[in-house]
């Protein structure tokens, strides 16, 4: 039905600078042949033309195409490891003053889970997250903070009892936390990483790049840590190649910057 996808992704890097030939091209161009579909178009050049004239249109081709499947204290197994173990670790290491990069971060419901699970251990005015994604709407969606029973589901009770006010049927995450947050715009394919970081969580969203697109990431993140800092990947993840691209594998999902 839809034909000239080679010429759709170039026109939607000069468009929005996401580059479409970094991803998996059969099930990214199944998502985008739907969202077509359900726009009543049946042309790559007509839906390039409807977004490129309607904001509306453009976010959300954007949300759609970015991949926003986010709760808190996603995989608690791992997030246990991460507060008796990790986290001790990086503060007898580097001391209080952590560099945290949540790559990807889409609706803030992990960046925050950061800031609650490290509140644990350190003071909040010690506590500083750069939380980035390459999607507005999420980033907006996360700066206000407002979330469902389900997302915050996996929340330990005493810190949803203390973090969270329930508004209506949703519940909206207290200022003191978004404080220690910094949401920017970022494109993982393209521009610059944060450097010097201690720690950074990146989860579940490389799995939707091709293998090389996955190498050039994980060397990236590699360049930004520290020695000794530490990354987390999500748990439909591995890094096979982990050794060679300079890491130590720490528990399952985490890997330490050799």
């Amino acid at each position: 039905m839809l034909d000239n996808y080679e010429k759709f992704k170039t026109d939607v890097f000069s468009l929005t600078k996401i580059d479409l030939n970094a991803y998996k091209e059969k099930q990214m161009r199944r998502r985008i042949d739907t969202l077509i579909g359900k726009n009543k178009l049946d042309d790559y050049d007509k839906y390039i033309e409807l977004i490129k004239t309607d904001k509306e249109k453009f976010d959300q081709f954007v949300n759609f195409l970015t991949i926003n499947v986010s709760e808190f204290y996603r995989n608690p197994d791992q997030w246990k490891i991460l507060d008796q173990e990790v986290f001790p670790k990086l503060i007898d290491k580097f001391g209080k003053k952590l560099v945290i990069w949540s790559a990807a971060c889409s609706t803030g419901d992990e960046p925050y889970s950061l800031v609650m699970a490290l509140s644990r251990h350190l003071p909040l005015t010690d506590i500083k997250i750069i939380a980035t994604d390459i999607d507005k709407q999420v980033l907006d969606t996360a700066r206000l903070g407002l979330y469902n029973e389900k997302s915050i589901a996996a929340v330990p009770d005493d810190l949803k009892a203390k973090y969270f006010s329930k508004i209506g049927n949703s519940y909206q995450i207290s200022d003191q936390i978004k404080r220690c947050v910094e949401f920017r715009e970022h494109n993982l394919l393209r521009d610059p990483y944060p450097k010097d970081c201690n720690f950074i969580v990146c989860r579940n969203v490389v799995i939707y790049f091709t293998d090389e697109a996955k190498d050039e990431i994980y060397k990236k993140f590699h360049q930004s840590l520290k020695p000794g800092g530490v990354l987390f990947i999500g748990s439909t993840e591995q890094i096979m190649n982990y050794k060679e691209l300079g890491y130590i594998r720490n528990k399952s999902f985490f890997f330490e910057k050799s």
